[in-house]
This record gives structure tokens, C-alpha cells and sequence, in this order.
């Protein structure tokens, strides 16, 4: 089969897709900046240093190596920072990503697969969405998310190309046998934070917001194991190699757990109390954010099998000691 070009591969989600694509005997490219990702997070496969909205790097990569399938995951992903600098988010995630459509249709690349999020959702009523839910964005991130889920969708009615996009909810955990793991640097995602405070790299955890309509006061959200979230990608590439039809679908478990809930599950690990800060909400946190997940089900025959707080926490937490111990 021709080789598997994998943008951001050296990233968070990206990484742990590349070791499920060369499990199962895929020839991978990847290709990433090292912004934010990391080298020693690509294990085997070929690395390519380079920026995705490259016009010229792009081209030669897709036809140098016969590539005629991306998987999308280079994008800056923290929400704060697109608030204080959304410029560098239309630039990376959305200009970027132009460049990148320009050069596969030009290349005659057949498949692709794109990682979203479920922030282009906002802050639904009620507190859950499908696919058919409104798109609502209420920061740059998830507006730069949702053009570009546009502009390929766009691509696709003009252009033989065909794709799936993956809306993530709450990404977490880690690579169940410890080989790689979550090594963002600076943070914001709740699990990763809280592993970090509990290993002795930060002196608290904050938590935003205790005064929310939730049955604890907390924010709920839906966290998907990231291993789980790579199996889909797998999943999603079959679905179009099988010459089925392009799709849009949520990646989620379906239901959700509470910031104090997770915070309760990570101090029975460890066997102690973290030292939890709370202070005042954070603008644009939704109160409860969960995926109706029926539709990756249903479609791409997709089945977790990490379904699981603990296990979630509990990688997350071998990960965090693992680099503590390096």
C-alpha cells in the first residue's frame, strides 16, 4: 500500500495514530513542525521536519512518496491562547490547512482524514450533541476548526477527494503500554494537569467554576481514552479505502464525568488529597459537554475498549511518572 502521510504526527493524538497505523503494517510519512510535538514521539516511522502550509515541501512529500492519504492533525489546540492570539490560530490551523487541501488536489490525494473538535458545537442547551447539533463556535480554536471541516467539505464537492471528521470531545490518557504518551507542554487539559500536580511538577490544581447547574457544581465532560480515539482513526481510513462515502462524526463515549469526579478518581490512585484551588468560572465554559456517539458506531463499526475513569486516569498517571523518573 503507498504510504500514509501524517501531519502533526509527532503530537499528543497524532503519535499514538501513527503506532496504530504501523501495528497493522502501514507505511507512514510524518510530517510536523516540532512545535509542539516531539521527536522521540515518533517511533520508527519516518520524520519529516517541516510546516504543513509549506506550498512547496508539501508537494514534493505527496509526490516523492506516492501518498494518496492524509491524516490531519497539526493545529494549535489550546483555547486560551486563541483568545489572546486568534491570528495565530486562522494561521496555523485554518491558512495552513488551505495550503494543505491546494496541494493534495493537486497531487490527487483520495483520502482524508481530518482531526476536529467539539468545540465547533459551543455551548448547546443541552448539554449534549450529535452531529446534526447546530455549529456554534465560541472562540477562534473551534472557528478555525470548523472553516477548515468547511473548506474540505467544499474540496470534496469539487474534487474526487473524499474524507471523515472526527469531532473530538475530552481527549485523555495514554499509550496503555507506556511507549508514548501526553507531553504538551504548558498544559490546560484537566486529567494531564492533575497527573502533574500529583507527581510534583505543579504545587496545585485549579478548578474553575463549582456553582454550575451539574449535580456536583462542576463541569461535566465526556473524556475518550486517546487510545480508543486512534483506533477510530483506523477505522475511518477502512471506511474510505472500502470507497464509502464522506462523513462528519463525533468521538465521544456518550456520557460524561464532573471535574470533581475525575479529581476523586485521581486521589484514590494515589491514595492522598491534591491541593485543589477553586476559583471563578472561566468565559466560554460550557457546563456539560457530551457526544452522542451513535453515529461512529453505527458507521465506522467502531468499539471502545477504554471505557473507563480509572484507566484513563491511571495512564495518564504512569505517563506523567515515567517522564518524571527520565
Amino acid at each position: 500500500m503507498k504510504p500514509i502521510l501524517v501531519t502533526g504526527g509527532a503530537g499528543y493524538i497524532g503519535s499514538h495514530v501513527v503506532q496504530h497505523l504501523q501495528a497493522r503494517g502501514e507505511g507512514v510519512v510524518v510530517l510536523d513542525d516540532l512545535s509542539s510535538g516531539f521527536r522521540d514521539a515518533v517511533l520508527g516511522a519516518e520524520l519529516v521536519v517541516g510546516d504543513v502550509g509549506d506550498r512547496e515541501l508539501v508537494p514534493r512529500l505527496l509526490a516523492e512518496r506516492g501518498i494518496d492519504t492524509v491524516m490531519h492533525f497539526a493545529a494549535h489546540t489550546v483555547v486560551p491562547e486563541s483568545v489572546a492570539d486568534p491570528l495565530k490560530y486562522y494561521g496555523n490551523n485554518t491558512s495552513a490547512t488551505r495550503n494543505l487541501l491546494a496541494s493534495c488536489a493537486v497531487a490527487g490525494v483520495r483520502h482524508f482524514v481530518f482531526s476536529s473538535t467539539a468545540a465547533v458545537y459551543g455551548m448547546p442547551a443541552s448539554g449534549a450533541a450529535d452531529e446534526n447539533t447546530p455549529t456554534a463556535p465560541i472562540n477562534p480554536y473551534g472557528r478555525s476548526k470548523l472553516m477548515s471541516e468547511t473548506m474540505l467539505r467544499d474540496l470534496s464537492s469539487a474534487n474526487p477527494l473524499r474524507h471523515v471528521i472526527l469531532r473530538y470531545f475530552n481527549v485523555a490518557g495514554c499509550d496503555p503500554q507506556g511507549r508514548i504518551g501526553q507531553s504538551t507542554r504548558n498544559a490546560t487539559l484537566l486529567i494531564k494537569v492533575a497527573c502533574e500536580h500529583a507527581v510534583g511538577k505543579r504545587d496545585h490544581l485549579s478548578v474553575f467554576g463549582t456553582d454550575y447547574d451539574t449535580p456536583d457544581g462542576t463541569c461535566i465532560r465526556d473524556y475518550i481514552h486517546v487510545d480508543d480515539l486512534a483506533a477510530a482513526h483506523l477505522r475511518a481510513l477502512d471506511h474510505l479505502r472500502a470507497g464509502r462515502d464522506s462523513l462528519t462524526l463525533n468521538c465521544g463515549y456518550g456520557h460524561g464525568y464532573s471535574v470533581r469526579e475525575v479529581i476523586d478518581t485521581l486521589q484514590r490512585i494515589i491514595g492522598r488529597s491534591l491541593n485543589v484551588v477553586e476559583l471563578p468560572r472561566r468565559a466560554g465554559d460550557p457546563p456539560a459537554l457530551i457526544a452522542h456517539g451513535e453515529r461512529l458506531k453505527r458507521e465506522l463499526d467502531w468499539r471502545p475498549r477504554h471505557d473507563d475513569l480509572e484507566f484513563i486516569v491511571r495512564t495518564a498517571l504512569d505517563w506523567e511518572r515515567k517522564r518524571m523518573a527520565a
